[in-house]
């Protein structure tokens, strides 16, 4: 079992930064793929962002590419999800999740955090 923790979420305004933390502990792996995604109110949860933390390779949605980064502590136990220039559509529920497989689809995923809140004001 892997066990994940969010944090760092908040209210900010339009054009703040924001980095969220994701305490990860159990039998983790450095096979996993770590993932961040969002889900706003009425719709599907969607993809942020995802590494896998044997090549380093990071992906991203199109709506935060160039914007967010994906990043891991040096002890490799918390995940980072630094995230800048935030607009209102930002806004949403954040989760932390990890899977071997991994990639953009949620359903991927088994393992899941319980969420930080992040709402971005206009």
């Amino acid at each position: 079992q892997v066990q994940l923790v969010e944090s760092g979420g908040g209210l900010v305004q339009a054009g703040d930064s924001l980095r969220l933390s994701c305490a990860v502990s159990g039998r983790t792996s450095s096979s996993y793929v770590m993932g961040w995604f969002r889900q706003a109110p009425g719709k599907e949860r969607e993809f942020v962002a995802a590494r896998n933390w044997r090549d380093s390779r990071p992906s991203y949605g199109d709506s935060v590419k160039g914007r967010f980064t994906i990043s891991r502590g040096d002890a490799k136990n918390t995940v980072y999800l630094q995230m800048n220039s935030l607009k209102p559509e930002d806004t949403a529920v954040y989760y932390c999740a990890a899977d071997f497989g991994g990639g953009s689809d949620y359903k991927s995923y088994d393992y899941w955090g319980q969420g930080t809140q992040v709402t971005v004001s206009s």
